[in-house]
């Protein structure tokens, strides 16, 4: 895993770049807004780490423009900035976490390992795959043009099944992201909704989008099963 570190406060950064280096992870640090930039444009990062506050171009203006040509890599937000209206501002920009300065590097561990287990964001406000169609703004679902009415969680699960078409995701994976926690011992409660899923979305059509892998978990696209 590849991460852009972008942090002007040298001690920060050393301390940031020693930590994930010893985990594992490739870093490359730079200190500068506009370096970050040009490092954005050279190589494909898993993960981009941003302080607000820096030379050459602000970090908010940085995410902006991360936005603009690359809507999927993960951006976590380290500043020593605690403002809400700050914040939002910034999660509208397209920031995935938040993290305030001073902060524990163990922590600092967890939010990385969950924003790379949780993969690229696919932000774009309308999703399809064939004749199905999910609104994430109108909080709509649609296919051959004929709404489907789901409940909040059937829209999160097929949201999040569309986000990640053709990938084969786990029922650990599906209670992490759609219920927020862990349900040790009640996955199959993926099973369920999945079933209430497939009744709203793929059994009055020929073409079934939701795919069973077994022993594995389930996936969506063409040739579902």
């Amino acid at each position: 895993m590849r991460i852009l570190l972008v942090e002007d406060e040298e001690k920060v950064s050393r301390f940031i770049n020693r930590g994930l280096k010893s985990d594992g992870y490739a870093v490359d640090a730079v200190a500068d807004g506009k370096e970050g930039q040009q490092f954005l444009a050279s190589y494909t990062y898993d993960l981009v780490i941003l302080d607000l506050n820096l030379p050459g171009l602000s970090g908010t203006d940085l995410l902006q423009h991360i936005r603009r040509g690359n809507t999927k890599v993960p951006v976590l937000i380290l500043t020593a900035r605690d403002d809400i209206a700050d914040k939002v501002r910034n999660f509208e920009s397209g920031a995935d976490d938040y993290l305030t300065k001073p902060f524990a590097f163990e922590e600092l561990l967890v939010r990385i390992k969950a924003l790379l287990r949780r993969g690229p964001v696919d932000r774009s406000s309308v999703l399809r795959i064939l004749d199905l169609e999910l609104d994430r703004v109108a909080h709509r679902v649609r296919r051959q043009e004929k709404t489907i009415d789901l409940t909040s969680k059937e829209f999160s699960l097929l949201e999040y099944l569309m986000v990640n078409t053709g990938r084969v995701l786990s029922r650990t994976m599906i209670i992490e992201h759609v219920w927020d926690q862990s349900f040790e011992g009640l996955t199959n409660i993926v099973d369920v909704y999945i079933r209430q899923l497939r009744k709203k979305i793929d059994d009055t059509h020929e073409a079934k989008l939701i795919r069973t892998v077994r022993g594995v978990g389930y996936s969506i696209g063409l040739n579902g099963a």
